[in-house]
């Protein structure tokens, strides 16, 4: 339970700089033609929440393991070529 204590508090705290973080942003963007709003840090949030648990992450989201825990030796992000 303490480690779940210390995870919210971690979470909590991580929450409000982020929030003083993207305030600042917004308020500082150098391209006043194209403003940055509350919706260019969607994404983000929802990564900050995802770490609530790994349960709770985004969904479509999958939780990449390391070989050692089950997960693929290797990767391949090169994409076959176009037939």
């Amino acid at each position: 339970m303490d480690n779940e204590d210390a995870r919210r508090r971690f979470i909590s705290e991580l929450w409000q700089r982020f929030e003083q973080l993207q305030a600042w942003a917004v308020e500082n963007w150098p391209d006043q033609e194209h403003p940055l709003s509350s919706a260019d840090f969607v994404e983000s949030r929802k990564e900050i929440l995802g770490l609530r648990s790994p349960s709770q992450a985004p969904a479509g989201q999958p939780v990449d393991r390391e070989p050692e825990q089950g997960g693929a030796q290797y990767v391949d992000l090169n994409p076959a070529p176009w037939p």
